[in-house]
C-alpha cells in the first residue's frame, strides 16, 4: 500500500508558477512510475505528466508541453511538478498518481494504482 500526499498548490496569477509536491509512504517508491493528473470543474479527470521509476523518461500531455516539468528525488520518496507560464485553464485539482509498473506509456496516459487526495491549483486573469 502507497499513500500519497501533495502539497503546494494555492492561488496564483496567470503567468506565474508552482510548485507541487507528492511525498509517498514506502519503501517501494523508487520502483513506481509517478505522475500528476488534475480536473477541472465539471470536467473529467486529464492525465497531465507521467515519469518512470528512474527519472529517465517523461510524457507530457500536449497542454503542459514546455511549461511543465516533472522531476523526482527517490531519496526523499518525492516527486515534484514545476509549473511555469500559467494559464487560468490550468485551474484544477491536481492528483498525484502512482503506477507499480515502473514504466511510462509512450502515449499521454497512465495506468495508476494509487491516488493523492489531491491539491487545488487557482490561476487568476
Amino acid at each position: 500500500q502507497v499513500q500519497l500526499v501533495e502539497s503546494g498548490g494555492g492561488l496564483v496569477q496567470a503567468g506565474g508558477s508552482l510548485r507541487l509536491s507528492c511525498a509517498a509512504s514506502g519503501r517501494t517508491f523508487s520502483t513506481y512510475a509517478m505522475g500528476w493528473f488534475r480536473q477541472a470543474p465539471g470536467k473529467e479527470r486529464e492525465f497531465v505528466v507521467a515519469i518512470n521509476w528512474s527519472g529517465g523518461n517523461t510524457v507530457y500531455a500536449d497542454s503542459v508541453k514546455g511549461r511543465f516539468t516533472i522531476s523526482r528525488d527517490n531519496a526523499k520518496n518525492t516527486v515534484y511538478l514545476q509549473m511555469n507560464s500559467l494559464k487560468p485553464e490550468d485551474t484544477a485539482v491536481y492528483y498525484c498518481a502512482a503506477d507499480r509498473r515502473g514504466y511510462v506509456m509512450t502515449r499521454p496516459t497512465m495506468t495508476v494504482d494509487y491516488w493523492g487526495q489531491g491539491t487545488q491549483v487557482t490561476v487568476s486573469s
